[in-house]
C-alpha cells in the first residue's frame, strides 16, 4: 500500500543522504518535498501540518548542522517521527477478564472475518476465544461467522434471525459463554453503508451493557479521509480503544492509516495484510516507519 509513498520519501531523501554539509535551504526543500508527498497519499491536513512542524524543528538544531553526517541525522528524525505519528510503542491488546472484545465499522471493512482472524491469532497465543455474531440485520453475516468459526476451530454464538433487540441477544450469548469455559469474547456487531444514528445508538446501548475490555474499530485503509471521520464519529459516541486496519495489501495511497491513530489518539493495535484467515498481524509503528521510509 505505501509503495508510491515510500518511493516519494525515498527521492526526498536522496540528496540529504551522504552529504557533508547541509543547509536551511537543504532541510526546508526536503520537507516541502515530504510535505506533498504525504498530502499526495492522502494524509490529513492538520496531521501533515503538525508532523512537517515537528520534524523542522528538530531538524535545524544546532547539533544536527554541525553533525559529522547531518543528512543520515535529519532521516533519522523523520523516522522518529513517524514512529511517533504510528503511536509510538506497540500497544497489545487488553484482554482482562471477563475479556470482552466489541468489533465496531461501516459494512464492507472486514468485521466478520477480523473477528475470525483475531479468534485464530488467540487462539495460537494460547488464549480459548469464543465468537458471537450481533449482526442482526445480515443473516449472511451470521452465517458468515459460523463457517469461518468452524474453519479455525472456535465455538461460535448465532442467534436467532427472528430476534431484533441487541441486548437481549447479547445477554443470551453471555449467558452461552459461561458454558464453553473461554477467556475471550470477540463480538461481531453490524455495519451499515454509512453512520447513522440508529447504528450509533445501538452499538452505544451494547457498549453501556458489555463495558467492554476493547473496543476495536474495524476500518477499511483504503477508503482515504473517509474511514478517518469514521474513526472520529465512532470514538466520540462511542469510546474506541484502538483500530484494525485492513487491506493494506492493496494499492490505495494509505494515507488514512497515518492519519486515524493521530486523529483519533487511538492505537493501531493490529493490521490485516492479505485475505488468509492467518493474515492478521500485531501493529508494530516503528518497523511501519521503517517500511514507510523504505528501511524495511
Amino acid at each position: 500500500m505505501f509503495s508510491n509513498l515510500a518511493e516519494s520519501l525515498d527521492k526526498s531523501f536522496r540528496n540529504l543522504r551522504g552529504v557533508g554539509k547541509i543547509s536551511e535551504k537543504n532541510i526546508a526543500d526536503s520537507l516541502r518535498e515530504v510535505r506533498l508527498a504525504l498530502l499526495e497519499a492522502d494524509v490529513e491536513l492538520g496531521v501533515v501540518k503538525e508532523f512537517i512542524a515537528n520534524v523542522s524543528i528538530k531538524a535545524q538544531g544546532t547539533d544536527v548542522l554541525k553533525s559529522v553526517k547531518p543528512g543520515e541525522q535529519i532521516v533519522k528524525i523523520f523516522q522518529d517521527e513517524l514512529t511517533n505519528l504510528l503511536g509510538g510503542d506497540q500497544a497489545p491488546i487488553n484482554l482482562n477478564p471477563p475479556g470482552y472484545v466489541l468489533l465496531c465499522g461501516l459494512n464492507g471493512a472486514g468485521k466478520t472475518t477480523t473477528a475470525a482472524k483475531l479468534a485464530l491469532r488467540l487462539k495460537k497465543e494460547g488464549r480459548r476465544p469464543l465468537l458471537v455474531a450481533l449482526d442482526l440485520y445480515r443473516p449472511a453475516a451470521i452465517d458468515q461467522l459460523a463457517k469461518l468459526a468452524e474453519q479455525v476451530d472456535v465455538p461460535c454464538y448465532t442467534p436467532d434471525p427472528t430476534e431484533k433487540d441487541l441486548v437481549k441477544v447479547a445477554k443470551k450469548a453471555l449467558k452461552w459463554s459461561k458454558t464453553q469455559n473461554g477467556t475471550v469474547v470477540i463480538f461481531d456487531t453490524a455495519g451499515r453503508q454509512e453512520l447513522d444514528t440508529q447504528l450509533l445508538d445501538e452499538l452505544k446501548k451494547l457498549h453501556k451493557f458489555l463495558k467492554p475490555g476493547e473496543t476495536l474499530l474495524v476500518a477499511d485503509s483504503a477508503t482515504g479521509q473517509q474511514a478517518v471521520s469514521v474513526a472520529q464519529t465512532f470514538d466520540q459516541e462511542i469510546g474506541i480503544t484502538g483500530l484494525i486496519l485492513t487491506k493494506l495489501d492493496g494499492d490505495a495511497r494509505g494515507g488514512a492509516a497515518l492519519s486515524m491513530r493521530a486523529v483519533t489518539g487511538r492505537p493501531i493495535k493490529y493490521i490485516g495484510e492479505g485475505e488468509k484467515i492467518d493474515d492478521l498481524a500485531e501493529f508494530h509503528p516503528n518497523r511501519m516507519a521503517d517500511r514507510i521510509l523504505g528501511m524495511g
